[in-house]
């Protein structure tokens, strides 16, 4: 029980933090918050972006498709596609961090999950994620992103580094 509130709290603490993020720049561009809409209705504006540093701008853009706008060539469909498939993944992990996840496991799993469910809400409120954060070399940018991204790459780190850990742990004790 003590595990699972720990999870939970981390869940909820990334959906916070990356759903704050999100409002606030929505906040600063429209003059409010909309609970829901059509993205490009909201903020019809493309792209806005503000330099920060010779490498670091913050931008204002939607994605409607995966990751790093992946699938965005699917056109109108895309969303509900993505929201489907969103779900269930989200599904499938909260399931095994809650019932099978070793305590290794679950920091990472709950970092994904927090960062899966908060861009899920905005794909279902908006139709599409907001990105922001967009870092460059010169003329060449990283696609934007945002906090959830941040914190699903970090969990996808996180959870690989445990495997090669418990890996490298597992042919120790062999023998090895």
């Amino acid at each position: 029980m003590k595990n699972m509130l720990k999870l939970l709290a981390v869940v909820a603490g990334v959906i916070v933090l990356d759903q704050i993020s999100k409002g606030f720049l929505i906040y600063l561009i429209t003059g409010g918050v909309p609970l829901s809409g059509a993205a490009w209705e909201i903020v019809p504006v493309p792209y806005l972006m503000a330099h920060v540093t010779s490498f670091f701008n913050i931008v204002f853009t939607w994605n409607p498709g995966a990751s790093f706008s992946l699938f965005r060539a699917l056109g109108e469909v895309a969303p509900l596609l993505i929201i489907i498939a969103t779900g269930a993944i989200i599904g499938f992990i909260g399931y095994y961090a809650l019932r099978r996840a070793s305590a290794a496991e679950r920091l990472p799993l709950a970092l994904i999950l927090g960062g899966a469910i908060g861009n899920l809400i905005d794909r279902v409120r908006f139709g599409a994620v907001v990105d922001f954060l967009d870092f460059h070399i010169g003329t060449l940018h990283w696609p934007a992103f945002n906090v959830a991204d941040i914190c699903i790459c970090v969990g996808v780190a996180l959870y690989i580094l445990n495997w090669f850990i418990a890996r490298r742990g597992a042919a120790t004790k062999g023998g090895k």
